[in-house]
C-alpha cells in the first residue's frame, strides 16, 4: 500500500495537527505501508523542498507570489492551485494507491481534483471544522459569508470523497447530519503512543528548581494558548485558590496567540511569581514537564469547536498517569469519565 498524504502543515512545526500526522505516518510505516507527504502553501516555516523532519520526508508547495494571491477568496484558490501543481508530478512519480487528504477542505478539493485526473480514490480526514476555529481566532463570525462558504466547501468534500474519517463522535454526528451516508464516515479517535507517554517519573529536581517549583503544589497546562482553551479562566481561578493555598503555582508550557493577553491579565493581579511561562519546549522534553505537575487543567470554554472536537492533550496527561481537571464541554465529556478518569467542572466558571 502506497499512500500520498495532503497536509495543511507539518513538522518541524509543533501543533496537535502535526503530532497527530506524525503518529499516523509512523503507524502506517509499521504496517509496512509507504507514505509520501505533501504540505500546502499555508505551511509557512521556511525550509527546503523536500524537507526531512523527525525521520519523515515532506514535500512542499510553493507560496503563491502573484499579486492576486493577496486578495481575499482568491488567496484560498491559490492554495488549491499550488497544491495541484505539486500533486500531479508526485502522483506520476510515486503512483500511490490512495490519496489521504487532511483538513481543511482546501486540501480535500485539491486532492479530489488531482485524483479525478489520475483515477485514484480519496480518503478525507476531518480534524475540526475550520470555520469554527476561525470564529474563535476572530477572523470571521458565525453565520458570515466566509463561514457559510467554508462550511459548504467542506460539505462538498465530504460528499465527493470515497471515505471520510474524523477524530471523534461529535464530528461524525455533524458530518452525517449534513447528509453524508453514515456508513461512509469512520471515527479514528485522537490517541497517544503509550511508549512515549506513560513512563511517569519523579520530578526532575534541577528542572523544578530552575522554574521555582520546588516544594510547591503545581497546577499546569501543556499545549497551545488559544482563546477557546480558557486559560484566562484558570488565572482567575488561581487568584481565588491562592487565598487558601498560598504556595500553589500555575505552570503554562507552550505558547500561542493568547500569550500576551494572559501576561497582561497577570499584571493586573498579585499572582506575580505564582504563574510560570516556559515557552515552547521540544516534544521529546514534554514528559519531563508533565512530571512536574500535580494536576493538569483544561478549562476549555463552551463553543461549537470545543463542544464538537476532542483535544489531544488530556490523553497525554492521562497516559502520563497525571490527575486531570477539565471543563464539561462535549469534547472533554467524550474523553473523560467524571470521577473515574478525571474530574469535570462547569465550563466558564472560575468558582467551579
Amino acid at each position: 500500500m502506497r499512500i500520498l498524504h495532503v497536509l495543511d502543515h507539518s513538522l518541524p512545526v509543533h501543533t496537535g495537527y502535526t503530532f497527530r500526522t506524525r503518529s499516523i505516518l509512523l503507524e502506517q510505516g509499521r504496517l509496512g505501508w509507504e507514505t509520501i507527504q505533501l504540505t500546502g502553501s499555508k505551511h509557512e516555516l521556511d525550509g527546503p523542498d523536500p524537507e526531512e523532519a523527525d525521520g519523515l520526508l515532506f514535500h512542499r508547495s510553493p507560496r503563491p507570489t502573484t499579486p492576486l494571491a493577496r486578495l481575499p477568496v482568491w488567496n484560498q484558490y491559490e492554495v488549491v492551485r499550488t497544491l495541484e501543481r505539486r500533486l500531479d508530478p508526485l502522483i506520476e512519480a510515486y503512483r500511490p494507491d490512495i490519496l489521504h487528504a487532511h483538513s481543511p477542505a482546501l486540501n480535500g478539493i485539491a486532492a479530489l481534483r488531482a485524483a479525478r485526473r489520475h483515477g485514484k480514490p480519496v480518503v478525507y480526514e476531518c480534524r475540526a471544522f475550520w470555520e469554527d476555529a476561525a470564529v474563535d481566532h476572530g477572523t470571521t463570525r458565525e453565520g458570515s459569508l466566509r463561514y457559510r462558504l467554508t462550511r459548504a466547501l467542506e460539505t462538498r468534500v465530504f460528499q465527493r470523497a470515497d471515505r471520510v474519517t474524523c477524530i471523534c463522535e461529535g464530528l461524525r454526528r455533524e458530518i452525517v447530519g449534513r447528509g453524508v451516508a453514515a456508513g461512509k464516515v469512520t471515527v479514528i479517535p485522537n490517541a497517544v503512543n503509550v511508549e512515549s507517554f506513560g513512563q511517569a517519573a519523579a520530578p526532575d529536581p534541577a528542572l523544578a528548581d530552575s522554574l521555582g517549583l520546588t516544594g510547591h503544589p503545581v497546577l499546569g497546562f501543556i499545549g497551545s494558548f488559544y482563546a477557546y482553551e480558557g486559560l484566562s479562566l484558570a488565572i482567575e481561578a488561581l487568584s481565588r485558590l491562592s487565598e487558601r493555598l498560598p504556595g500553589v503555582r500555575l505552570l503554562l508550557v507552550g505558547g500561542g496567540p493568547q500569550e500576551e493577553n494572559l501576561r497582561r491579565q497577570i499584571e493586573t493581579t498579585d499572582l506575580g511569581e505564582r504563574v510560570i511561562f516556559t515557552g515552547r519546549v521540544p516534544h521529546t522534553e514534554v514528559p519531563r514537564y508533565y512530571d512536574l505537575i500535580d494536576v493538569l487543567i483544561y478549562p476549555r470554554l463552551s463553543k461549537r469547536i470545543t463542544e464538537l472536537v476532542t483535544p489531544l492533550k488530556p490523553l497525554e496527561a492521562m497516559a502520563q498517569r497525571r490527575l486531570v481537571l477539565a471543563s464539561d464541554v462535549g469534547g472533554h465529556r467524550e474523553l473523560i469519565r467524571d470521577g473515574e478518569t478525571g474530574r469535570l467542572f462547569r465550563a466558564g466558571s472560575a468558582a467551579a
